[in-house]
């Protein structure tokens, strides 16, 4: 007993002496804890342009041979073998289809890019489990097998219709981002002229019937009014899959202060993009300045658009986008937290469904670095840890109580059209 109680100051004076944690080993620490799941990741996009959904020859563990110069495509972003590199336990597969199409053809589209997406996660039942829920994430991660889950990217894809809805959620989808880039009829993009003020009534309908089901609302993409309407219907907490902040970068496509603690306030996750236009403001401002030269190279050139390409190709050369690095985005982080917490940020990185990333966040594999970045600014490994996946989990899983909670509710209609 005397040793012991001799032995104790030595050993409280070893631990108080003992280095700290490196920002390294902080990040590592937190990634083993709680691996990336991450909101947004377009892949199923990927299948559809490159391959017309045929997966016959395609090695989704190996994605870097890819890229085809002849047609301008750079090497695919992800794979299994850069996922697991990159500590990705979960992930978001978006099923976007271009919201130019009309809505039946959005229908059927959107129908495809499920059967591919769950084809392609039936094809490596190794490494890919389909989810559909939260229990289904965590047990995936403790069985070795990322879980990958079904997003809808813009509800175009729902062609007006709550019965369509509903079976996409049948399918499997568990969320729906409710705009593109061009307002649907019941709702705003933040990237079109307004047309409703946010939502309609029948865009009301659509929220309440998403939270209904346990389908996580998505306000990527939308108006900030579309967001506001949005929020004041309450229920379970948003999610916005692939954004930023407005105040470091003023892209319409990112979220204000002022509805950053909105959604804070909901309980909701802002996920973080890695795309250089919505993180950098020097690549906002020279994406803008490629419309303006592309408007004058078409004008200058009528009539012949070999001229015209050309023109644009030598002003890209001569012009290289502002890309940004990993601290742009962590800067993004961490406003978000400072303003409403680090309970409600996440990453929705849109890699695969953008040309280009910030340097350093190049592929899944990079996800560390990250991580690295904002343990070496102080953030623990507990924070680390929310912002991987505990955040995300927690939405998730109030989305699942407030089903649970509605399940003797009737369903909402509306008439069909035709």
């Amino acid at each position: 007993m005397k040793h012991a109680l001799i032995l104790a100051p030595l050993a409280l004076a070893l631990i108080a002496a003992a280095p700290p944690k490196s920002p390294e080993a902080v990040a590592d620490a937190a990634l083993r804890a709680a691996p990336v799941f991450d909101g947004h990741n377009d892949v199923p996009e990927q299948l559809r342009e490159r391959r017309r959904d045929m997966l016959e020859g395609f090695d989704f563990r190996d994605t870097r041979n890819t890229g085809d110069a002849a047609k301008g495509l750079p090497p695919m972003m992800t794979d299994i073998t850069r996922m697991r590199a990159g500590k990705v336990g979960a992930q978001f597969w978006s099923v976007y289809v271009s919201a130019n199409l009309p809505e039946p053809q959005a229908v059927q589209a959107t129908l495809e890019q499920i059967d591919v997406t769950r084809r392609l996660i039936a094809q490596y039942p190794a490494d890919l489990q389909l989810c559909t829920d939260s229990k289904c994430v965590e047990a995936s991660g403790k069985a070795g097998r990322i879980a990958s889950l079904i997003g809808m990217e813009g509800g175009h894809s729902i062609g007006g219709s709550l019965a369509v809805l509903r079976q996409m959620h049948s399918l499997g989808a568990r969320y729906m981002t409710l705009t593109h880039f061009k307002n649907t009829a019941w709702a705003d993009s933040a990237t079109d002229a307004p047309a409703h003020d946010g939502l309609t009534p029948f865009g009301e309908q659509v929220v309440r019937e998403m939270q209904r089901l346990g389908m996580l609302v998505d306000l990527a993409h939308v108006s900030e009014a579309t967001m506001r309407d949005a929020l004041a219907l309450k229920g379970p907490p948003p999610i916005v899959s692939h954004s930023n902040a407005r105040a470091i970068n003023h892209h319409s496509r990112n979220v204000s202060d002022e509805t950053l603690k909105a959604i804070g306030a909901a309980g909701g996750i802002v996920m973080v993009n890695f795309y250089p236009p919505y993180v950098v403001e020097a690549a906002r401002q020279w994406s803008a300045a490629r419309d303006a030269q592309a408007a004058q190279a078409k004008a200058l050139n009528r009539g012949d658009p070999a001229a015209e390409a050309a023109d644009l190709a030598a002003w890209d050369k001569a012009n290289p986008m502002p890309r940004g690095t990993v601290g742009d985005v962590a800067d993004h982080i961490q406003h978000i937290a400072k303003l409403i917490g680090a309970d409600h940020v996440g990453l929705g990185g849109d890699l695969d469904g953008v040309e280009t990333t910030v340097a350093g966040l190049e592929d899944v594999s990079t996800y560390p670095a990250l991580f690295t970045e904002l343990a070496r600014r102080g953030w623990s490994q507990a924070d680390l840890e929310k912002l991987a996946s505990r955040n995300m989990l927690r939405v998730m899983k109030a989305a699942e109580a407030y089903a649970a909670a509605h399940r003797a509710d009737p369903a909402l209609e509306n008439p069909t059209t035709f």
